[in-house]
């Protein structure tokens, strides 16, 4: 008998196409699971993003594409899960009428119990069907924020920070080695906070030791840390090990302080130096990716160009920018939005432009050095690979001419030979 095909379309981070998998899992025995398939469905669940304007007109768009083919007759059941629905899930019953059901954030076992037709599963699977390349995974250390940072929804849609146990991380964290998985990603939205809702205890460094000890992981790395309270343990520790990637994702938001508290991050521009420069000088050639908001309101052109300064300064390997968007029920949705869209995309281009020049001076110098490259896929007459200083996704990428067959979800050593604004190209010198 022919297994009914499910596709689960995940938008938004990372942290959502875990909840996708953790479903996908649950699921797996009764339908033939599909991730982002443009192919033919009998059901598609959608996952959801809810974190800024963007994010959820690209949801409600997507919704509205599989509604129409459920009024068509062209799917058989339509489910939507995640932040937007969390966030809007009475706003949405009322306007779209062809989803079968509208779950929140937390619903991954209630979902599987729907479409099994059985009581609740269990909240906590440790198995996975992966939705990327089988040699690398994330794996959720945590849920929700204590920070209430005054632009950010995500503690009003995930609620405060709850840490997943850690023996149900090393469990599946030792299931997606035996898959083959040989990067682990560490994403969180607070990764050093992980165990202060447990005895008010930081206790990554310990999670991550223990991480590293399982066999079959040859990168680990580490995603979405907060500036205050960052370990050094946690930098020696990545310093030390070769297992632990020379790499951070660590939203800095500002610089100026008077922005930085109307924000809320609990930190002012000199800590904010000091944390970057700390960063640094545990780990000298760590790579730093790092985001910033312009037009939060009360940016003035001064503050904008402390920002402009900053990034001068410090020369981050990695940093995206982002216009502010007044998010409904945070503190920030009450200040006065006074900065005008246009001088907010203005201000993203040229923030943009700066690190651009500074993202082509750091990969300059990287040519004619040797680099461990993992290899993601081949399109076209080049093998797609990065370094342990870039992330999938997000982050530059390694080109090798497909001149000899290489091995997806290997590592070889690569000599960079050309540098342009974010990629890299290179030569293989060594295969592993």
């Amino acid at each position: 008998m022919r297994k009914p095909v499910l596709n689960i379309v995940t938008l938004g981070c990372s942290k959502n196409k875990v909840d996708s998998e953790h479903l996908a899992a649950l699921l797996d025995h009764k339908y033939l699971i599909r991730h982002d398939s443009d192919r033919k469905s009998d059901v598609v669940i959608v996952n959801t993003c809810g974190f800024i304007g963007d994010a959820q007109e690209e949801s409600v768009d997507t919704i509205l594409e599989y509604a129409e083919l459920r009024k068509k007759g062209q799917i058989d059941k339509l489910y939507v899960t995640g932040c937007l629905s969390q966030r809007f899930k009475k706003e949405l019953q009322a306007e779209i009428h062809e989803v079968d059901g509208f779950y929140g954030v937390e619903s991954v076992n209630l979902i599987a119990a729907d479409l099994l037709k059985e009581a609740p599963l269990p909240q906590y699977c440790s198995r996975r069907v992966l939705s990327t390349p089988k040699h690398y995974a994330y794996l959720k250390i945590s849920e929700g924020c204590n920070r209430r940072c005054a632009f950010c929804a995500i503690p009003l849609i995930r609620g405060p920070h709850v840490s997943v146990p850690m023996e149900n991380l090393l469990e599946e964290a030792r299931q997606l080695a035996k898959q083959g998985v040989k990067e682990l990603i560490l994403i969180a939205q607070d990764l050093t906070y992980y165990g202060h809702d447990i005895d008010g205890k930081s206790h990554i460094v310990e999670l991550v030791k223990a991480l590293c000890d399982i066999d079959g992981f040859e990168w680990i790395r580490l995603h979405y840390g907060y500036p205050l309270g960052f370990p050094d343990e946690l930098l020696d520790l990545m310093r030390e090990n070769p297992k632990i990637c020379h790499y951070i994702d660590l939203p800095l938001q500002h610089i100026s302080t008077h922005i930085l508290k109307d924000m809320r991050r609990g930190v002012d521009r000199e800590q904010t130096i000091g944390f970057v420069k700390n960063v640094r000088k545990h780990v000298p050639d760590i790579a730093f990716r790092t985001t910033f908001i312009v037009g939060f309101p009360g940016e003035t052109e001064a503050d904008f160009e402390e920002l402009c300064q900053f990034v001068k300064d410090m020369r981050f390997e990695r940093a995206g920018v982002f216009a502010f968007s007044p998010e409904e029920g945070t503190p920030a949705y009450e200040l006065p939005d006074d900065v005008p869209d246009e001088v907010k995309q203005e201000r993203v281009d040229r923030l943009m432009e700066i690190q651009q020049n500074i993202s082509l001076e750091i990969n300059g110098m990287r040519v004619g050095k040797v680099e461990k490259v993992l290899i993601d896929h081949l399109e076209g007459d080049y093998y797609v690979g990065r370094s342990q200083y870039d992330s999938p996704e997000v982050d530059d990428e390694i080109l090798i001419r497909a001149e000899k067959e290489l091995q997806i979800g290997a590592f070889y050593e690569a000599r960079i030979t050309q540098a342009d604004f974010f990629d890299c190209y290179a030569e293989v010198t060594y295969t592993k």
